[in-house]
């Protein structure tokens, strides 16, 4: 049996593969890093509010201190990303998991406001190699038939991290703890999920899919899947050694992976700039909806708007996204944003009116997670090849923090001299913009990931000729 004819035994038997206990654990295992990921992103928020009282940073400082970590995971996803397609998955799966913890644990003995940036972009390196690696773990493991609601739970841990993030703060605020030591216990916390994972990644094996079709160790990948899923997987032959990965040159001039990075690296920066200005921003904006609230009511409202909107948009994405379509429900998440953030910002009177505000901001942030805030990483793990698939990610994932950073950074000088109403509205241009984007790309809802990364039966790319350089 040649090794082509095996390859694709062993990517048939990921395809059609039942749903096992394993899938159930790498989603754990991947998971618990977006739950750390999003604790940490948006706890900031939080803490930023005591850090003005103790320190009265500038608008800059606060720009910097809340956005730092998000330029930083551009770097992370881009550098990772490559890394895992090039190296192996394996190889920085729990390596980023480590970053986070000791970055989390340094920030909260930061001496000063410089060295607390500082840390947050070590952070934010560590935050950015998870998503591609995650991401592509997971897609790369599942089955067709599941593989939009595996990878949409995995991310969806997200939206736990965000309710965690509130409500680890109303317990240190009602215990009475110290402002200046209460921002502090709040950013050290998240080292705890991410030391807590760390062991777990190890033990994960490498993805079949990278090892029979980049490493052309098929027997290896076949006695993997019998490993972990139980099923039995016959090859035959020796080990080929010829490998089949696209340059990285290749990779950005090739016009259909430009055209997929304009997609899911485009649409992914909309969205993360719209997103993340707003979210962890969101006790500022709520303080200035409601003047005389004190810190602690603000925290419990974004706690309630997470619980009651975050959370059920990430389970109907969950529930529905296969039977949607991954870039259908992308669009529609857009396009409610759209018309929420555009009201806000709009209508005469609703950013100083509590409840109509409150309302239409709930709405923007369940379609927020219902759309695209799930599905620009699910379609950036299924629209390249196998040897190409965490560097597509994760350059779209770092492009992604970039329109993050700027959002976060921005935030607070648009709104000094737009108000909020500005702001929201600038938001929901961006988001109509995501929409139109998201044309551009193909639908991978039911393919499975060989048809959805345009890859042959062989596992070659469909396009220039192959090449072993990074």
């Amino acid at each position: 049996m040649s090794q082509a004819a095996y390859e694709r035994t062993v990517v048939e038997a990921l395809n059609e593969a039942p749903l096992s206990r394993f899938h159930f654990r790498a989603v754990v295992t991947a998971g618990m890093g977006f739950f750390t990921d999003a604790y940490d992103l948006f706890i900031i928020g939080v803490a930023l509010a005591l850090i003005k009282v103790e320190y009265n940073p500038s608008p800059l400082l606060i720009g910097l201190i809340g956005s730092t970590s998000l330029i930083a995971a551009f770097v992370g996803a881009t550098v990772f990303g490559r890394i895992a397609d090039v190296l192996g998955r394996k190889k920085v799966y729990g390596l980023e998991a480590a970053i986070m913890a000791v970055a989390a644990i340094a920030t909260a003995f930061s001496p000063n406001l410089i060295w607390l940036i500082a840390w947050r972009f070590v952070l934010g390196v560590g935050i950015g190699g998870d998503y591609p690696v995650s991401a592509v773990l997971m897609s790369e493991y599942a089955n067709r038939k599941d593989r939009g609601r595996l990878v949409t739970m995995v991310f969806s841990m997200q939206g736990l991290g965000l309710i965690a993030g509130p409500l680890v703060a109303l317990i240190i605020l009602g215990l009475g703890v110290p402002h200046d030591l209460a921002w502090r216990l709040m950013l050290g916390l998240g080292a705890i999920p991410a030391l807590g994972v760390i062991y777990l990644r190890r033990t994960m094996p490498e993805s079949p899919r990278f090892t029979a079709r980049v490493r052309g160790e098929a027997a290896q990948a076949a006695a993997a899947i019998t490993a972990y899923s139980g099923q039995v997987v016959r090859v035959a032959g020796q080990r080929d050694e010829s490998r089949r990965r696209l340059s990285l040159r290749e990779f950005i001039t090739t016009p259909r992976y430009l055209l997929m990075l304009l997609g899911t690296a485009g649409t992914w920066f909309l969205l993360d700039y719209a997103y993340y200005g707003n979210t962890i921003s969101t006790p500022l904006i709520l303080k200035t909806v409601a003047p005389n609230a004190s810190l602690i009511g603000v925290t419990a409202i974004t706690l309630v708007i997470f619980v009651l909107c975050a959370g059920p948009g990430y389970l109907l994405s969950f529930l529905n996204v296969d039977r949607i379509g991954h870039r259908r429900l992308q669009m529609i998440g857009f396009g409610m944003m759209s018309l929420a953030f555009l009201l806000i910002g709009l209508v005469p009177g609703l950013v100083t009116a509590v409840v109509p505000f409150l309302l239409l901001y709930a709405v923007s942030y369940f379609f927020t997670e219902f759309g695209p805030n799930t599905t620009t990483f699910l379609l950036a793990a299924e629209l390249y090849p196998v040897s190409a698939r965490t560097t597509g990610h994760g350059l779209s994932a770092g492009m992604a923090k970039v329109g993050a950073f700027i959002g976060v950074l921005t935030f607070p000088l648009i709104e000094g001299s737009l108000g909020l109403g500005g702001v929201l509205t600038i938001a929901g241009g961006v988001a109509a913009a995501g929409a139109l984007l998201t044309l551009v790309l193909p639908e991978p809802s039911g393919k499975t990931l060989e048809e959805a990364g345009a890859e042959d039966a062989a596992g070659a790319v469909r396009g220039p000729a192959q090449s072993l350089a990074v």
